[in-house]
Parts: C-alpha cells; sequence; structure tokens
C-alpha cells in the first residue's frame, strides 16, 4: 500500500513539476533552451495589438455567424449599423438565404474547430501529451500555422497582483504571471473553476455574455481557449509558440465577448480585461504538439 501511494505521488510529481515554478528556477541552467530572453518589457511582443485584435475579431464574428440562430435575443439589443453588418456578412456566406429565414432554417451548423480551420486556416486541440508524464497537450489538428499566427488563448479568472488567490493556487499548476504582476488561473477544476462561473454570471447583462465559460466543460465554444494545456519546451522540444499579454479595447464589440475566455475577479472597470495569447514563432505543421517557455527573463 504505502509503495503504490508513493508511486501515485511521484507520478503526479512528474507532471506537475513543469508548472512548479521553485523547480523550474532551479532547473534553469540546466535547460537554456526553455528560457525567453527579451530585451524589456515594451517589447515583449511578437506580433502587434493591432494584429491580435484582428485575429480574434475574425474568429469571432465567424463563430457568432455559424450561431446566429441562437442569437436572436443579442440581435434585438444590438443598433441597426450594427445588425446591417451581420446580414452582409450572412448574405456573403449564405446569399440565396434571407437573415431572418436563416435563423430558423440552419441546419448543418460546423463544429468551433471547422470554424477555426474556415477562418485561420488551422485547428488546434487537446490530447494526450507527448512528452512522459505530461498529461494533457495541445496539438495542430489540422492545416498549417504560419508563423506569427494567433494558435490559442489561455482563460481563466483575471486577478489584479492585491486580489485574494491564495486558495485557488493551492496545488494548482495553471497559474499564468503576467510581467506586470497580473494572474490568470486557468484551471478548470474545483475552486477555480466555481470563482469563474460566479464572476461569469455576475456580470451577464440579461442575454448579453460578457465572457466564455464553455472552456470549463467539454463542448467549447471558442476553439482556441485550449492555451492553459500548452506544456512547457526542452531542451529536446525547442519552443514554438510563446506567450504574449493583449489588453481588451473599450470598443471591443459587445456582442462578441460571449467568446472571450478570460473575466476579472473584481468588478473594477478602470483597467482592460488583460487577456494571454499564444504566438507561433515559426511555422507549425499538422500534427505537432506545441510547446512554449514557462519562463520570460526581461533583461
Amino acid at each position: 500500500m504505502p509503495g503504490r501511494l508513493l508511486r501515485g505521488l511521484w507520478q503526479r510529481w512528474r507532471r506537475y513539476k513543469y508548472r512548479f515554478v521553485p523547480w523550474i528556477a532551479l532547473n534553469l541552467n540546466h535547460n537554456p533552451r526553455t528560457i525567453r530572453y527579451v530585451p524589456e518589457e515594451s517589447k515583449d511582443k511578437v506580433i502587434s495589438d493591432e494584429d491580435v485584435l484582428g485575429t480574434l475579431l475574425k474568429v469571432f464574428q465567424a463563430l457568432f455567424i455559424n450561431d446566429f440562430h441562437k442569437q436572436s435575443d443579442i440581435l434585438t439589443m444590438l443598433p441597426e449599423t450594427v445588425k446591417s453588418k451581420y446580414h452582409d456578412l450572412l448574405s456573403v456566406q449564405h446569399p440565396r438565404v434571407k437573415l431572418l429565414e436563416y435563423r430558423h432554417q440552419q441546419q448543418n451548423i460546423f463544429k468551433p474547430e471547422e470554424i477555426l480551420y474556415k477562418t485561420l486556416g488551422f485547428s488546434v486541440a487537446r490530447a494526450t501529451s507527448s512528452l512522459i508524464s505530461a498529461g494533457k497537450g495541445v496539438f495542430v489538428t489540422r492545416g498549417l500555422v504560419p508563423k506569427g499566427a494567433v494558435v490559442s488563448m489561455y482563460p481563466g479568472t483575471v486577478y489584479q497582483k492585491y486580489e485574494p488567490i491564495f486558495f485557488q493556487s493551492i496545488g494548482n499548476p495553471f497559474i499564468f504571471r503576467c510581467l506586470d504582476g497580473v494572474l490568470i488561473d486557468g484551471n478548470d477544476k474545483g475552486i477555480s473553476k466555481v470563482v469563474y462561473r460566479s464572476c461569469n454570471g455576475r456580470d451577464q447583462l440579461g442575454p448579453l455574455k460578457m465572457s466564455d465559460s464553455t472552456w470549463l466543460t467539454s463542448e467549447i465554444c471558442n476553439p482556441l481557449a485550449v492555451g492553459q494545456y500548452v506544456n512547457n519546451c526542452s531542451n529536446d522540444r525547442a519552443a514554438n509558440v510563446c506567450y504574449q499579454e493583449f489588453d481588451v479595447p473599450a470598443v471591443f464589440p459587445i456582442e462578441l465577448k460571449q467568446y472571450l475566455p478570460n473575466i476579472a475577479y473584481s468588478c473594477d472597470k478602470q483597467s482592460p480585461l488583460r487577456c494571454v495569447i499564444l504566438v507561433a514563432l515559426r511555422d507549425i505543421k499538422q500534427g505537432e504538439e506545441l510547446f512554449s517557455n514557462y519562463y520570460t527573463i526581461v533583461s
């Protein structure tokens, strides 16, 4: 019995150690390829915020059109100019179907990963990692990810550095620390899951959702929201993606916020919502697993 318990603990440690900051710090010298260096915080961006925003809007609009039969309550709350925009987008994709008819007649709904492929030319999904005892990982399941593309998002509750996260952090390998100390809890289980769902319900305005909570389930609406399962690189597996912070602008379309996989812990509206996206450092082929640098050193 003790032997089985020790073996179980050892297996759990082997999976967890790659996300345990003290262990990573002590092993930096032995794993030089797991460190990413940037000259200063202002230069820790592989692509511009405008490119990030453009990609997210492109994917989210495609998801919105695909879910159009579910959006009737939201459409009634939008200005006529916005409705006309979606009417035009829908007309391009389905020229023979009128807007109102489409809401009632749509039968062939694409899966979110198919929408991602049709929009960006690739799709990603969670699967068993190629690393021994690493648990889940994220793979390119279809197409080619070009260098500089937004390949996934890191979901979770966003905490300012002064906000309470102690109990959520216990045994939690999914807490991401931004350069300015902001934390994102990407755990989809336990207290973290309860907190996210609570904040999600708190911020909902009638039919308008301010964030996406489906990443907590097996039926994900935003196919990019798998970034918390990207594993750390090693000397044998170089990083092919990197993290990049992105603050959601105030002009972000309210009807598309339902696909944002992040939500603020507090109701403080003074600071923009922090998101973290993962950007491809090179072309990534179908079947490849995504690997990132958990440690970024700012000179």
